[in-house]
């Protein structure tokens, strides 16, 4: 089949679904359910799909009503789109390339690239590596614009912004947005940057989605981010909800707040602001002045899991805990097997929160950091434990952290106080030892 004739049928195919999105979703989402399962032949995504057919049968299900709620509360020009670069460039259409590349190329190649813009941030949040790094470092528009052109070459189709502040790149966040109209873009952001311009500026490009900072109520966030912060970002999520933008939370948790943002009362609020999604993660002791004492007790991180699962099968929001999620994505999604990281120093690294390098993008491709020694020994490495309650090279496994830095030769990405490695497996050694048993009790009893 040659492409110009897929090219066509694929157009085709997504004006019949954008049909679909333009009808009442009684009518729209069954038919959607169809074209689903007619294209997928093989029944890679029957896993997936199966599901959907389920619960758009019983109108009282919380996934039935958080779908539905995309018809009422989105732009329907803004969620078309997030149809096709999400649902259709970035998974659908990508996933047979990415196995096709990771064969040609024997390396990982990544779903998602995540960027820091800056090093600059407005806040100065306890326990944030950002914080110390200053003002100094930033990827220049050109820099971001030939990331973006490498990572489409290889299927990459969404990226994620964090920092630092990202939104103090604001302009030029609306810009790449603009030379890549087939991308989908995520921000993690403290949220107090986004005002009425700003939201029009989203709405006019529609490939923009804010992920906003937010922990627990107004004392818990305010705690670690600063006073004031809980109701900014409160005016923040009003403007978008009034202008019917998607968005949702990133939800950071610590020994400090995890009763108060895992209360049903959080996730009702987070509901009733306009959240459609809400990324959990784990406190990270990364850097040397981080803050050990706000990871979560083993018993914390107990309540966090057991309640995440509890509110997927009773609130209408999408939930992704970075740490306990394990299990639906085989371990770590780190090194480029879903996602990599970019420094606002251009260190290409293996994660958001692993501050180890061995390439950078002013010197190397993004395909060449793939296969140079760190993310190779990613690729061999995972899953690093056959327990996948326990995912984490660093967190869970440190010795295996310990090692790949060795032995790749990486350094410390840290501009202000490079971290030794020996130092950060110090810090997570005893959290490791700790988290183990009752990691291996869950994992037991959800496993017979």
């Amino acid at each position: 089949m040659s492409r110009t004739f897929k090219d066509s049928m694929r157009a085709f195919a997504m004006k019949q679904v954008l049909g679909y999105l333009d009808e009442d979703p009684e009518k729209g989402l069954p038919k959607i359910i169809r074209w689903a399962e007619k294209l997928d032949k093989e029944g890679k995504n029957a896993r997936f799909i199966k599901p959907f057919r389920t619960f758009i049968q019983d109108p009282d299900n919380n996934w039935n009503v958080m779908i539905k709620s995309l018809w009422t509360d989105i732009d329907r020009d803004v969620f078309k789109v997030f149809f096709e670069n999400f649902i259709v460039n970035a998974s659908l259409a990508a996933l047979n390339q990415h196995v096709k590349y990771r064969q040609e190329h024997g390396c990982n190649i990544p779903w998602a690239i995540l960027m820091d813009l800056t090093s600059a941030c407005n806040l100065k949040c306890m326990g944030c590596w950002a914080a110390d790094y200053g003002k100094k470092m930033n990827l220049e528009y050109e820099v971001l614009d030939d990331i973006i052109r490498q990572g489409t070459e290889l299927s990459a189709y969404m990226y994620i912004y964090s920092g630092g502040g990202p939104l103090i790149r604001k302009d030029d966040i609306i810009r790449l947005c603009e030379a890549h109209p087939d991308c989908m873009f995520l921000a993690f952001t403290n949220g107090t940057l986004i005002d009425e311009k700003f939201a029009d500026e989203m709405l006019r490009v529609k490939n923009f989605i804010p992920a906003i900072s937010i922990e627990g109520f107004e004392e818990a966030t305010d705690y670690r981010r600063g006073e004031g912060t809980y109701q900014k970002v409160k005016n923040a999520m009003r403007i978008l909800k009034d202008k019917k933008l998607p968005f949702g939370a990133s939800c950071c948790y610590t020994s400090k707040n995890i009763d108060s943002l895992s209360s049903e009362e959080y996730i009702d609020m987070l509901v009733e602001s306009g959240a459609k999604f809400a990324w959990f993660f784990h406190y990270l002791p990364v850097g040397n002045t981080a803050v050990p004492e706000l990871l979560p007790l083993p018993e914390q991180r107990e309540v966090m899991y057991r309640k995440i699962r509890e509110y997927r099968k009773t609130k209408p929001i999408f939930t992704i805990d970075f740490q306990n999620d394990g299990e639906y994505v085989n371990g770590c999604i780190a090194g480029g097997r879903s996602y990599l990281h970019i420094n606002a120093n251009g260190d290409i690294e293996p994660c958001a929160f692993i501050h180890y390098a061995d390439s950078n993008i002013r010197t190397h491709t993004l395909l060449e950091a793939l296969k140079r020694p760190l993310f190779m020994a990613y690729k061999e490495g995972q899953p690093f434990n056959d327990n996948l309650l326990r995912p984490c090279p660093m967190l869970e496994n440190p010795e295996c952290l310990r090692n790949m830095v060795k032995s790749s030769g990486a350094h410390s990405t840290d501009m202000q106080s490079p971290e030794n490695i020996d130092d950060l497996y110090a810090k997570c050694k005893p959290y490791a030892d700790r988290w183990a048993p009752k990691a291996e009790k869950l994992w037991a009893a959800s496993h017979n």
